[in-house]
């Protein structure tokens, strides 16, 4: 792995870095070191067969919400729930399997295993999912956009319609499909009465958090690729990426799913890649707004908002959780809302778990970015992009992964960590048991929260307009939700009357006009029919205060 952090960024030369002297220090030490051992086992190293590899380990001695003990220190990794230390490379299958059910369980709300019957198509412009569980039925689809040449391809899910930039990951010869996770996970909704197509198949009530179920939704978009003929899309090519909100999305579909063989989130924020425990010290986002925002974690989380330090899992172990495969993490140093620091602690503290099972060169974190604007195409990741692309999915490449760290935000994991990092061996492991371990059903009470208000959309013809803001020192992000009344919609525009100073630096999934005042924001290509009492969503971030402004939504 090559580690740099942005104050080298006049150095002519790229300098490699030992990860032990970078977090034990806590800062950057140039230790220098040679990377072919690495790069040559990460070569080897290809997505799951499996969405869930370690299904069949028996997990076991789960702690109870009322005996966690509190502990400021990120938990170990590398211990099991047992009390002992995994000693084999073979072992973190298994110890994988801990932290997801701790990661389920605590965190995230469970994420539903294959149901009973998922077909589909698969076309050059689109994949449709039908899936029938328990009696219960649902559909969904997604767009594709193929690259130049001859298919099979392989493709990234682009969660919400931005994440990476799309023309570069075309470029380098990968599919590119557009995935609305509103359609599996609507957000607006209380969390005793979630919407989608997963909450249509388990129930309104579960207390499974969107992230997991927008998981789910990508899951059964690869099951319906793999049974395709596979003249199209590869399913053993499959990456992911998205940003802000759909940031936290494409991260936890790429920590749940292990046939996913790359995951790109960028500027997730909170309940996304940073640390729990940093979050409240850092001025990001805070827990309790992020649980409160959306019920994009799951209901049991709601008892951890003011107090991460129970937790008994950390983001770190999710970073771990998608090793042995791709993992580019892109983060903004200049949003401290974002909890950009935070973020580099998890990426640290994960990849000392890659770097003990061998495939340190297949982890990648960001953040040394000029551009300070909410969810940009930077420069800075154009060619880190096209090496992951060439590396995990066109398998023409192996370049080593790159930690490079802005001295903006950059986080001490020596600081976080009691624990030291096994060297694991090759040697064989305790084989799993053949019969699945029983499972905890999660709990059917969700903790009392106070639900986001919701605006119903228009009963007669038309689009209505709704805001949600994320308010930091000096600016904010809005993301805006254009739904159609009783009749369909083919364009929109709204206009929002933003409060005195507060200024629109940049937008996505809309093209406006005027930065202050009444500023008027129209529909792109993609976004501009929404089938009656649907929902199509648009953002953009400002300077100054976002609060108490004033929308109306309009057709032609």
């Amino acid at each position: 792995m090559i580690i740099s952090s942005g104050r080298s960024r006049t150095r002519s030369a790229v300098v490699a870095l030992s990860i032990a002297a970078l977090t034990v220090a806590g800062s950057v030490t140039v230790v220098a070191r040679t990377p072919t051992a690495e790069a040559a086992a990460g070569s080897l190293v290809a997505a799951a067969s499996v969405e869930d590899e370690g299904a069949d380990c028996a997990v076991s001695g789960l702690p109870d919400l009322g005996s966690l003990p509190t502990n400021a220190k990120l938990p170990d990794p590398f211990k099991k729930l047992n009390g002992t230390t995994i000693a084999t490379k073979a072992d973190w299958r298994c110890r994988r399997a801990e932290i997801r059910e701790l990661a389920e369980k605590f965190v995230y709300g469970e994420k539903p295993a294959k149901p009973a019957t998922v077909t589909g198509t698969v076309s050059n412009s689109t994949i449709t999912v039908n899936v029938n569980h328990n009696g219960r039925s649902t559909s969904f689809s997604a767009r594709v956009e193929l690259p130049s040449g001859s298919g099979p391809f392989p493709a990234v899910v682009v969660v919400g319609g931005f994440g990476a930039d799309t023309a570069t990951i075309k470029a380098a010869g990968a599919a590119v499909i557009s995935y609305d996770p509103l359609a599996v996970g609507r957000e607006g909704t209380p969390r005793n009465n979630k919407q989608g197509a997963l909450y249509s198949i388990y129930g309104s009530s579960s207390s499974t958090g969107l992230l997991a179920a927008w998981g789910w939704g990508v899951s059964r978009i690869i099951d319906v690729i793999e049974q395709s003929d596979g003249r199209i899309l590869k399913a053993d090519a499959m990456g992911v990426t998205g940003c802000s909100r759909y940031g936290k999305g494409a991260f936890a579909i790429g920590v749940f799913d292990q046939r996913i063989a790359l995951t790109m989130p960028i500027e997730s924020g909170s309940a996304g890649v940073p640390i729990f425990r940093g979050i409240p010290g850092e001025g990001a986002q805070s827990l309790s707004s992020a649980y409160g925002e959306q019920p994009w974690l799951g209901d049991a989380f709601g008892s951890f908002t003011s107090s991460p330090t129970r937790l008994p899992v950390d983001t770190h172990e999710m970073v771990a959780m998608v090793a042995p495969r791709g993992l580019f993490i892109m983060d903004n140093p200049h949003i401290a809302n974002l909890g950009p620091r935070s973020a580099s602690v998890a990426a640290l503290g994960g990849a000392e778990v890659y770097r003990a099972l061998g495939v340190g060169d297949n982890i990648t974190y960001w953040s040394d970015v000029q551009d300070g604007s909410h969810c940009a195409n930077r420069p800075e990741w154009r060619d880190p992009l096209q090496k992951n692309i060439r590396k995990f999915l066109l398998k023409t490449g192996n370049d080593p992964g790159v930690i490079r760290i802005s001295s903006r935000a950059l986080g001490r994991l020596a600081d976080w960590r009691d624990w030291q990092t096994p060297t694991l061996t090759d040697g064989p492991t305790t084989p799993p048991p053949t019969t699945p371990p029983p499972t905890t059903p999660p709990p059917t009470t969700p903790p009392p929260t106070t639900a986001p208000p919701t605006t119903p959309p228009p009963t007669g013809a038309g689009c209505s307009a709704t805001v949600s803001i994320n308010q930091w020192t000096g600016g904010f992000v809005a993301t805006v939700r254009v739904t159609a009344g009783s009749s369909p919609v083919n364009g929109w525009t709204v206009a929002m009357t933003l409060p005195p100073g507060a200024s629109v630096t940049n937008a996505w999934n809309a093209n406006r006009s005027g930065d202050t005042g009444t500023v008027q924001f129209t529909n792109v290509g993609h976004n501009g029919s929404i089938a009656p009492g649907q929902s199509t969503e648009f953002g953009y971030q400002g300077t100054g205060t976002g609060g108490g402004m004033t929308l109306t939504c309009n057709t032609p």
